[in-house]
């Protein structure tokens, strides 16, 4: 297991979520896409929605390199998607990412994304090993990594949710004496 195992189970784990987000309900991402000029229809949306979530679960389970390199290039799309709205400066309330849970494009996402690219790729360069290989030489089989990237994706979610909506919320008036 390298030390890009943790940020790399992060990644996936928020791609699969993405993705089954996206497959239940398009809607956002659709709406999203057309805010930057693409008319996507909701079904190719679900379908790459389901891909996605393929995708990440293999590359979680397997270690595969080539499949290491397709969430790379997935999140390096997200990231361009994510900086053309920003650099736009367009009203999209949601990027869409997890289906219609809001996830407005932020620089929050920008970061996450290249973490998750950079971790992608020293996963693809490494022993391509699945993750579950190195469980046997973790403390507990394992379930302490797996916990911690259990709460890793939870924060990197609520980093992408919560958060760009606390930092664009207006000010509450200040109570006066």
């Amino acid at each position: 297991m390298s030390a890009w195992s943790g940020p790399y189970l992060i990644a996936v784990l928020l791609v699969v979520g993405a993705g089954i987000g996206k497959a239940v309900d398009p809607t956002m991402t659709v709406g999203a896409l057309r805010g930057v000029g693409l008319r996507v229809p909701a079904g190719v949306v679900r379908t790459f929605g389901a891909v996605e979530a393929v995708l990440g679960i293999g590359a979680v389970a397997t270690g595969n390199r080539a499949l290491a390199l397709a969430i790379a290039v997935s999140y390096l799309g997200f990231t361009a998607f994510v900086l053309v709205a920003l650099a736009r400066r367009l009203p999209i309330g949601s990027c869409g990412c997890f289906g219609r849970v809001d996830t407005p494009p932020s620089w929050l996402h920008v970061v996450v994304n290249v973490g998750a690219i950079a971790s992608s790729i020293g996963v693809a360069v490494g022993d391509g090993r699945s993750i579950f290989h190195g469980f046997a030489d973790q403390p507990l089989a394992g379930v302490p990594f797996a916990l911690l990237g259990l709460v890793g994706t939870y924060a990197a979610f609520t980093l992408l949710t919560v958060v760009p909506a606390l930092l664009r919320a207006p000010s509450p008036n200040p109570v006066r004496p």
